[in-house]
């Protein structure tokens, strides 16, 4: 029965437009979106009723270190300059696991651009696939050599598919990625290893 009444063609209600004497007031709003704007005003008032109760029970006696340690500027709490937190032996040692991330990912990046150089090269020389024959006397020999020549024929580079073509270059793209960024993790590598030196004995 529910899939006869479904199979009944019914008229589409229009929701009801803004009246004309209404116009400048916008579009009219509907029920979802008085839905959404009541919920956003109840959790603005909720918010409010919360820090009105925590101002209200507030302990003019409460304490903590961070009040002496920060300093209201517009009415934002700002901390204090924390420049010498840590110790120069922790400092160090944060410095030297930076520079150990920076060249594993270097070293990663090196073994990417070695594999993908290999790649692009074995496509653009167009290696043949090599067989092995054993031939019993030098005439035999010469027979094979003479039939492998005669097979193997290199394809043009006209008739590469347009797809191989795509593949290729976006493939050069990526290798020229990889290695502006094996050149930019060497120099920062470099310079954060000079620091550290820097850093250990003054007098270099």
């Amino acid at each position: 029965m529910s899939s006869l009444r479904n199979a009944i063609s019914r008229r589409a209600h229009k929701e009801r437009a803004q009246p004309s004497s209404r116009k400048k007031f916008g579009l009219l709003e509907k029920h979802k979106d008085y839905v959404v704007r009541a919920k956003a005003f109840h959790k603005k008032e909720d918010a409010l009723r919360k820090l009105k109760e925590k101002a209200a029970f507030r302990n003019p006696d409460e304490f903590y270190f961070q009040m002496i340690k920060t300093r209201t500027v517009d009415g934002v709490h700002k901390p204090e300059n924390q420049a010498n937190k840590y110790t120069q032996e922790e400092l160090m040692l944060m410095k030297t696991q930076d520079i150990g991330y920076i060249l594993q990912k270097l070293q990663s990046e090196r073994k990417k651009v070695e594999k993908l150089t290999a790649v692009l090269h074995s496509v653009d020389n167009h290696p043949s696939n090599r067989h092995i024959y054993y031939a019993e006397d030098r005439e035999e020999a010469r027979e094979l050599q003479s039939h492998a020549s005669e097979i193997s024929v290199t394809p043009p580079s006209g008739d590469v598919p347009d797809h191989i073509k795509r593949k290729t270059a976006a493939s050069y793209r990526e290798l020229d990625a990889r290695k502006s960024r094996v050149n930019q993790l060497e120099k920062l590598y470099m310079e954060m290893s000079l620091k550290k030196e820097l850093q250990v004995d003054r007098r270099k």
